[in-house]
């Protein structure tokens, strides 16, 4: 398994579902996994997708500058962390942003999002 492969296939999938479909991030989430979303807290997987669908904007575009990720643990898991631009609206400027994954794995070249803390960056 190459992380660096791992992590970036994961972002593509990640990114391209938020910006096409939130409802279908449910099923990278767990009972167990946390979101923390611009310091407020979200546990299990259908409070998280409830605060990623209500979020106050139709259309969105992620655009990804950095990806880095590390093995995390003996079980498997990875951290990712990732760092971009968010389109939110027509003529908008995009904002920067930036998110980390705690991944764990569930099966083979599986994993399921344990951790994920998104922030925007201002300044």
């Amino acid at each position: 398994m190459d992380p660096d492969g791992v992590a970036k296939a994961f972002v593509d999938h990640y990114y391209t579902t938020f910006d096409t479909n939130r409802a279908a991030l449910v099923g990278l989430y767990q009972e167990g996994s946390m979101l923390t979303f611009e310091g407020d807290k979200y546990m299990g997987a259908a409070a998280i997708t409830q605060k990623l669908t209500s979020l106050p904007f139709a259309a969105c575009k992620h655009q990804v500058t950095t990806v880095d990720c590390q093995p995390s643990g003996p079980a498997g898991g990875m951290l990712v962390f990732v760092s971009g631009a968010l389109q939110v609206g027509e003529g908008e400027h995009p904002l920067k942003f930036s998110q980390m994954f705690h991944l764990m794995p569930v099966g083979p070249g599986n994993f399921y999002v344990q951790n994920d803390m998104f922030r925007l960056n201002y300044g």
